[in-house]
């Protein structure tokens, strides 16, 4: 049963061949090899490192070529609005593009490419050229990252492999700060430009070691080959209602940081730089330490719980920066932005997969919710600004958490987007694992009631449910591929019973539809 309802949750039985347990153990063959996972790893560690440059250490590094504040904002702002526009453009390009790969080895290369620019020619044409060239070039490489995260492990295994991205990319930013601040300080502003070039080469090793031969085929089994319209995406009420929350989040986050620098800025000027790094630091060890487990987590509890604390945490947040003026509990207070950090960076990516799932617009998807982040990061802090110069700080970081709240409450207009049949499946792949024999047999006794739940299914996969429909229940390879679950200790009569659950929740299914 468990392989059952793992074929039937990630769309894998044989579209040519019967449905029998013994046909589907095949199945497992497709998961991604170690080499394509650790390649994944691997490029978003350096992949973060190679953003990490580019950070503010341009800022800084433009400031000691005697550039004008106005024309540093300026350059800024327009990689901003460049990174701004190409948010939906970038997405719908890595959904129509054949080689995703493809698109990330140009992407780093222009990036590298930006960054030798910059460090050999700080002109204002030039480091414009080299901030729009990069900033049309990350636009792509979110989505690239997550549809090659789709492609290799299915939507199933989907919130684990984000959560190891969330992982490795925490411990990239972290790693690559230290290293550029350090070289930096020992050499100069412009080496951290030349370093950041030249980690763009154990980025494209990394992205080599990926075989899009089986990013191919889960891609082609688990996201399906139709294509839903952009306008259908665009205007889909569950994505709309999700963009918002994102929205809401970032006009509350984006100016959190900065205004909490500038505050510690006038108190202790001295100590001031080193605070900010804690508060940079401190976040990356959150989200290094926890992303995983929210990747695992995402299944079970849902993506609406998790978004909840997400909220809650950032709201949380703002209140106590409110009120709090010591500098080691402004620091610890800083943990809260790892925890929104972790699950954000892990639940966002579901969501959109889950709302586009069988549409082929995943990553418009993703465009349209990163237009959204960048939009509430962009007016959070001129917002936040505004509310500090007129109306001091307590009431500036109480509208930010105010701002938090009413993402919070927006929040009650999604619906949760898991599926049920998928949560049964991540089940099934880690039930072989449970070392409780009590965790096993409360496993088996919940199952009739989780069978049943199926019914909460939106869209089932109405080819394969009518072979299930269809399979006799005396079937000797069913009867006998059930025999062989040796992690689920029902007796042959339970089993049989729960076949028959599982078959009336389908039947019920493809009546409702």
């Amino acid at each position: 049963m468990s392989t059952l309802a793992l074929e039937f949750a990630g769309g894998r039985l044989d579209r040519h061949t019967k449905v029998t347990l013994s046909s589907a153990a095949p199945a497992a063959s497709s998961a991604p090899s170690s080499a394509s996972a650790r390649g994944l790893d691997w490029f978003t560690f350096f992949l973060a490192d190679i953003q990490t440059g580019f950070g503010p250490f341009v800022a800084i590094y433009l400031t000691a070529h005697a550039w004008p504040q106005f024309d540093i904002g300026l350059v800024l702002t327009a990689g901003g609005l460049v990174a701004l526009a190409c948010q939906m453009p970038g997405g719908a390009l890595v959904d129509a593009v054949r080689s995703a790969r493809l698109v990330a080895a140009l992407a780093v290369g222009a990036i590298c490419v930006s960054a030798l620019a910059l460090a050999i020619w700080p002109t204002f044409p030039v480091v414009m050229a080299t901030r729009v060239l990069h900033a049309g070039a990350s636009c792509v490489l979110g989505p690239v990252i997550a549809a090659i995260s789709l492609g290799l492990v299915g939507h199933a295994a989907l919130g684990g492999r984000l959560g190891r991205n969330a992982r490795f990319a925490s411990i990239g930013n972290g790693v690559a700060a230290a290293a550029m601040g350090a070289c930096g300080y020992l050499v100069s502003n412009q080496a951290v430009f030349f370093l950041t070039a030249i980690l763009a080469v154990p980025a494209m090793l990394a992205l080599m070691r990926i075989r899009m031969g089986e990013v191919g085929q889960t891609k082609e089994l688990e996201v399906g080959t139709a294509v839903t319209s952009i306008r259908s995406v665009v205007t889909d009420r569950r994505l709309l209602a999700f963009a918002g929350c994102i929205l809401l989040f970032q006009l509350a986050n984006a100016a959190m940081l900065p205004l909490m620098g500038g505050i510690l800025t006038m108190r202790s000027s001295e100590w001031a730089s080193t605070l900010i790094g804690a508060c940079i630091v401190v976040p990356q060890l959150v989200v290094a330490l926890f992303a995983p487990w929210v990747g695992r987590v995402a299944d079970s509890w849902g993506r609406r719980p998790l978004l909840v604390v997400c909220f809650g945490a950032l709201a949380l947040r703002g209140l106590l920066f409110a009120v709090v003026t010591d500098p080691y509990l402004i620091v610890a207070i800083q943990a809260l932005d790892g925890v929104s950090a972790a699950v954000l960076g892990v639940v966002l990516p579901l969501v959109v997969a889950d709302i586009t799932r069988g549409t082929g617009r995943f990553n418009l998807g993703l465009g349209i919710v990163g237009s959204a982040v960048g939009i509430g990061a962009a007016f959070s802090t001129t917002l936040g600004g505004y509310a500090m110069d007129h109306f001091g700080r307590a009431l500036a970081f109480s509208s930010l958490a105010t701002i938090a709240a009413c993402g919070l409450a927006l929040l009650w207009l999604l619906p949760e987007t898991r599926r049920v049949v998928g949560a049964l499946a991540s089940a099934a792949q880690t039930a072989p694992s449970l070392k409780s024999e009590r965790k096993r047999s409360r496993l088996s006794a919940n199952w009739d009631a989780r069978a049943d739940s199926a019914r909460s299914i939106s869209n089932p996969t109405i080819a394969t449910t009518q072979l299930l429909i269809s399979s006799d229940r005396s079937s000797p390879e069913l009867t006998a591929g059930a025999d062989h679950l040796p992690w689920l200790p029902l007796s042959k009569a339970a089993r049989n019973d729960s076949l028959s659950s599982v078959r009336a929740a389908i039947r019920s299914i493809v009546r409702e539809n």
